[in-house]
Formats: structure tokens, C-alpha cells, sequence
């Protein structure tokens, strides 16, 4: 039986690198392409970013039952919604995933598929280090938002407190302080849950 990994972790804790490499060292993890009703941008493909629907269509999928989660954004070209859709592609009975997303998205898809099948991989680092990488990311834009750092900060500190992770059954975490480190871990972690039958064991215990 396979598993998704669910990869999350606030702003700036690097899961957007982790993802992209775990996916580069573990061909036999399957990435899930989300779907979403915003304008593919120049360089992109359908099915290979993204798929990209008409707001009609995704809510057709969503009256058949087929969104397991979706979160909706107002952008100044109007509302962006972004979903994961059952789309006949899961095979849990063959093959493993690798996702990532927020703790609310991680929850919903728990929820959608079989107890067991969904294993969180929380990732963490310190929060003056995490401010100090949002805030050198920011510096490499064009226009920086240091405003905006600050209020992805704050939000994450909230949406991923300890308190919404112990609700939500996390209590294991992964730090990412040195990136390769941290893979070398993940690897491993996903690699000894895809192997063993049952509940995936607790990585380390969060620090109260």
C-alpha cells in the first residue's frame, strides 16, 4: 500500500527546495499536479506546472466530489483558486506521492483518503534564522515587500503554532538547518514508511 508524504513548514523553512529534490532523489515517489483557474504564465504547460481550468469546469469537479481541497486568492486579475482534484491519476494501491502545501490543506487531504495513507513531513528551522532567509529572498526581488515578510511571518507563526500542530496529530518535525542534512533524514523517513505496514512512527518529538 502506498503513501502521501505531505510536505509542509512555514515561509522561508526551504520545503519548496526539499520538495524539488526529494522528487529529483526518489523517482519513485509520484508528484500530484494541482489544478488551478489562473492563466498559465509564459513557460509553463499544461500538466506539467499546473492544470489549467476554467472556474466553470473546477466547480463542476467540486459538485461531483471530486476537490479534496482548494483555496481561493484575489489577485488584482480577479480570484485564483488553486485545488487538489481526484482525478483518477491516484494509485495508492501501486505507487507513493509526494505533496506539499499548508497544515489545512495537509488536513483535508487526510481526511479525503484512507486513515494511514497521509504521513506528514514537517519541516522547521529556528524563527530568527527563518526571518533572516525571508528577509535576504525578499532582497533579490525587484520591488521588495518587507511589510509583506513580516506578515507572512506573523501568519505562519499562528497557522503552524504548536498548538494547531498537536490538533492536528504532528508532533514530529524535521529541522532544516543544513538543507542536505535534512534530505539525507527525509529520505530516510519517507523510505522506512513506505516499507512498514500500519502508522508511520514519530521522527522526534516537538519541544513544548
Amino acid at each position: 500500500m502506498g503513501k502521501i508524504f505531505y510536505l509542509m513548514g512555514k515561509s522561508a523553512s526551504g520545503k519548496d527546495t526539499v520538495y524539488r529534490r526529494l522528487l529529483e532523489m526518489m523517482t519513485e515517489l509520484h508528484r500530484v499536479i494541482p489544478f488551478t483557474t489562473r492563466p498559465a504564465r509564459a513557460g509553463e504547460a499544461e500538466g506539467v506546472e499546473y492544470h489549467f481550468v476554467a472556474p466553470d469546469r473546477l466547480e463542476n469537479l467540486r459538485k461531483q466530489g471530486r476537490v479534496i481541497e482548494s483555496r481561493t486568492y484575489r489577485t488584482v486579475k480577479g480570484l485564483w483558486t488553486y485545488a487538489t482534484v481526484d482525478d483518477g491519476t491516484f494509485d495508492l494501491a501501486r505507487y507513493s506521492y509526494l505533496m506539499i502545501g499548508t497544515l489545512e490543506s495537509y488536513l483535508a487531504v487526510k481526511a479525503y483518503f484512507p486513515e494511514g495513507s497521509v504521513v506528514p513531513v514537517y519541516l522547521w528551522i529556528d524563527g530568527g534564522e527563518r526571518l533572516i532567509r525571508a528577509v535576504r529572498r525578499e532582497q533579490a526581488q525587484s520591488h521588495p515587500d518587507y511589510r509583506e515578510v513580516c506578515r507572512r511571518y506573523l501568519a505562519d507563526e499562528e497557522d503552524f503554532s504548536d498548538e494547531k500542530l498537536r490538533a492536528a496529530g504532528i508532533s514530529g518535525r524535521f529541522e532544516n538547518a543544513d538543507l542536505e542534512t535534512c534530505l539525507l533524514a527525509v529520505r530516510a523517513f519517507i523510505r522506512e514508511h513506505g516499507q512498514a505496514a500500519g502508522e508511520p512512527q514519530d521522527p522526534g518529538a516537538m519541544p513544548g
